[in-house]
């Protein structure tokens, strides 16, 4: 079985749904509260989860929400190197729930992912 992370944050109900999935499914995920200084991702990181990205373009990482909006980006068709920069100096725009397990990565949007995930044991 393959190690899963979550990128979790326990604010979001679509992430909380996800990590409630996998749990009753009897995974054990690692958790990683990316929103917490200690535990957010570097460059290295950031690049590696957009080059693993299954299911949809690598600017979809980017949540398009009231920061977003505010910050006047627009992201669509954005590339790996432009997907990173942005994420790095703005961290709360990185989408979530993210899973992750050591091969393919896949945002939890819609949130029918989840049972997928849930019921494979891995990005499905």
């Amino acid at each position: 079985m393959p190690e899963l992370t979550l990128l979790h944050n326990p604010h979001c109900p679509t992430s909380v749904h996800a990590l409630d999935a996998l749990q009753e499914a009897g995974h054990e995920v690692r958790i990683r509260k990316y929103l917490l200084v200690a535990e957010r991702l570097d460059e290295a990181e950031l690049r590696s989860l957009a080059e693993r990205l299954q299911g949809d373009p690598v600017d979809a990482l980017i949540r398009r929400d009231k920061k977003y909006k505010d910050l006047g980006l627009d992201a669509d068709g954005w590339d790996v190197d432009q997907v990173v920069a942005t994420l790095l100096e703005h961290p709360s725009l990185l989408q979530r729930p993210i899973l992750d397990d050591g091969t393919a990565v896949m945002i939890g949007r819609p949130r029918s992912r989840a049972a997928d995930w849930a019921a494979a044991g891995k990005v499905a």
